[in-house]
């Protein structure tokens, strides 16, 4: 009778081999310890009371040596101590939700393109080509000056989109958090697109009359990965400024920078990017620890901008028209395949455990001195983290990712459903995911989570966290209304 079912044993076989190889090698000073204590300790109860008395007595202390040995216990315990970084706490953070009159399903946005672009049908034919394949949902927004007809893209439309998004996510993490404006010591806004004069960090500081002496940054330029950048500025910033807090502001304005024009590399943006924006509380205070959700491990930044390529995959010009877009490369998924190459080279020693480290070491051993074709060996991060924010900049991105780093449909389920339900929102989009996985209840004390963002520039930066605790799921945020739909199927082409 032929077989009907595969033969998985030698694959089980396989599993327990990895498990006990990965058990013994990450367990190797423990198992090499405890025969060597144990032996100790049987020594120790062999001998008599007496001879253990002769063995102290035998020993001979005098008061200066006692004394200098105190000094310099206390002189490395103090060195090490002032040393240490300070511990950077994640207290809270706070995702804006747009308004449903902000809305924008395939068929409105179709019927924009159409009218909009009539005079070049094949822009609106590709526009939808996109649409079909992009993975967002029928509930993406964007901001209102984009629903006219012809867009109203104006300085004052532009700084309305600011203060809705910015504020609104403000004000829900000042009532989530109990922080007074006042008491808010550094202020750091990315936003990469809209840089008015004064600036969005000048905008908040009138807005809730912050304190004069506030340490306030605004950076711009920096595309999706901009939110990292702020993560890791902000944890400068409290590396020196002991007893201090951070608030860090992630949002794209999306008002001025919707194209007009016909090129098709810069009709891609429109497809993608809507509105969102994040308010995240940065701490370095020890009473903020038993509140704070999350506790910042490390931040790895990887700029591959001295490549001309990398440098103009995502640039901003104008068209032969003079109408001015972003423009995405085709190169661009190469190119960000290089930078996260980079990216985990960096990271993976600082977070993996010593059996995939050994593994990657031994195999690019055996590809440099014995066979050049050898498969290169891709460490299992599912080993050092439990969850996985990638940014949520299109459904290539999440598909090459989730191939290359051999994760499954459920490490890359928070970004797909946030790329479904509230589209590309730059670099916020990944608070939008720490946000989903919260609220499906699946964040536990301990849990380790990898944030992955890239941008123009070309940048990728990570961001590695560890749960303070279990997290309850939260009754509010983006996610409140909607989670319950949430896994939704979204398939390969969506027929419009």
């Amino acid at each position: 009778m032929p077989q009907i079912l595969p033969d998985f044993s030698s694959s089980v076989k396989l599993k327990y081999v990895k498990l006990g190889y990965q058990y013994l090698v990450n367990h190797i000073l423990y198992l090499l310890l405890v025969p060597i204590m144990a032996g100790i300790v049987i020594e120790v109860l062999r001998l008599g009371p007496d001879e253990i008395i002769d063995l102290w007595n035998s020993l001979h202390f005098d008061l200066v040596q006692i004394l200098c040995s105190s000094f310099f216990i206390i002189f490395v315990a103090t060195v090490y101590f002032m040393s240490k970084p300070r511990t950077i706490y994640l207290v809270d953070y706070a995702c804006y939700k747009p308004p449903v009159t902000c809305r924008v399903p395939f068929s409105t946005f179709m019927e924009h393109s159409r009218l909009i672009l009539k005079n070049n049908p094949k822009s609106v034919e590709f526009q939808m080509r996109i649409l079909e394949r992009s993975g967002l949902g029928e509930e993406t927004c964007l901001p209102p000056a984009i629903h006219y007809i012809p867009p109203t893209p104006t300085m004052e439309a532009a700084r309305g989109e600011a203060e809705l998004v910015i504020f609104s996510a403000m004000d829900s993490l000042f009532q989530k958090t109990g922080l007074k404006p006042k008491d808010v010591d550094i202020l750091i806004v990315n936003c990469s697109l809209f840089s008015p004069t004064p600036s969005l960090s000048a905008m908040v500081i009138n807005k809730y009359k912050l304190r004069s002496n506030i340490k306030s940054f605004n950076l711009s330029g920096m595309g999706c990965s901009a939110g990292l950048i702020s993560i890791d500025l902000a944890r400068d910033l409290l590396q020196v400024h002991p007893n201090s807090n951070a608030v860090v502001v992630s949002t794209e304005i999306i008002t001025p920078n919707y194209y007009k024009g016909n090129e098709r590399a810069m009709l891609l943006p429109n497809c993608l990017f809507r509105m969102g924006g994040a308010a995240i509380l940065l701490s370095n205070r020890r009473r903020d620890g038993s509140r704070a959700k999350y506790r910042l491990v490390h931040v790895v930044r990887t700029h591959k901008g001295a490549d001309d390529k990398a440098y103009r995959c995502v640039f901003e010009e104008e068209d032969k028209e003079g109408k001015v877009g972003i423009s995405l490369s085709k190169d661009l998924m190469a190119i960000a395949g290089e930078a996260l190459k980079s990216n985990i080279t960096t990271i993976g020693p600082l977070v993996l455990p010593a059996s995939e480290q050994l593994l990657f070491l031994l195999t690019l051993i055996g590809r440099k001195i014995f066979n050049p074709k050898w498969k290169p060996y891709i460490p299992d991060f599912k080993q050092a983290f439990e969850h996985f924010c990638i940014h949520a900049g299109g459904r290539a991105v999440i598909d090459e990712l989730q191939k290359n780093l051999q994760l499954s449909a459920e490490h890359v389920e928070a970004s797909r459903m946030t790329l479904h339900r509230f589209g590309n929102t730059s670099s916020s989009s990944l608070w939008y995911e720490l946000s989903y996985i919260e609220s499906k209840g699946r964040m536990r004390k301990g849990d380790r989570i990898w944030q992955i963002a890239f941008g123009s520039g070309f940048k990728c930066n990570s961001a590695v966290w560890k749960a303070n605790k279990t997290i309850k799921v939260p009754t509010d945020g983006p996610w409140a209304d909607c989670v319950d739909r949430y896994p939704v199927h979204i398939p390969e082409v969506v027929k419009l």
